[in-house]
């Protein structure tokens, strides 16, 4: 298959797929390097597909039918010790978290997706920042770092924020 059939292939792999899917996982389907994947994704979001890239793989951002839902933006901070919890407090209280973004001196800022909405995914993530060439974000900014958070409503929104706030993760005026 050429370069074009390819890309043809890898959107619907990303179209028909129920989750995340590695290029790892997309090169063995298409007979070609991971490379080779990821530089063809470039060119797809380049062509306008709404590719995200998650800590899991890529999948295609939906946003004309996804669902009505909750979301907000707080600040939190903690120390690496604590990021499992962190993650667990907000998908076991009916959340998600969205992305993470952090201010960079030089930078600015630096946001990141992660489309973790279960422990499973939680687990995932962990287990890809133990390796030792890889760094949470809030590494950079002394353990300060913005989530978005993501509930099927705003009484579920409110409960994962209480549930941050309980647990000392929120950053706050009073801190």
């Amino acid at each position: 298959m050429n370069a074009a059939e390819r890309r043809i292939k890898i959107t619907h792999l990303l179209t028909q797929a129920e989750g995340p899917l590695s290029a790892t996982a997309l090169a063995a389907q298409c007979g070609v390097s991971r490379q080779i994947i990821v530089g063809d994704v470039a060119l797809l979001r380049a062509g306008g597909l709404s590719v995200l890239a998650t800590p899991r793989g890529y999948i295609l951002e939906n946003t004309a039918s996804a669902p009505v839902h909750a979301e907000r933006r707080v600040v939190c901070k903690h120390g690496d010790d604590r990021l499992h919890e962190e993650l667990y407090t907000v998908v076991d209280l009916g959340g998600a978290l969205i992305d993470v973004t952090v201010e960079h001196s030089v930078y600015g800022q630096i946001c990141a997706p992660l489309h973790i909405f279960s422990r499973y995914d939680a687990d995932m993530f962990c287990n890809k920042i133990k390796s030792p060439a890889a760094r949470p974000l809030c590494d950079l900014t002394g353990g300060i770092h913005l989530h978005t958070l993501r509930a099927p409503d705003e009484a579920t929104l409110d409960r994962v924020v209480q549930g941050l706030k309980d647990k000392g993760f929120l950053l706050t005026d009073e801190k």
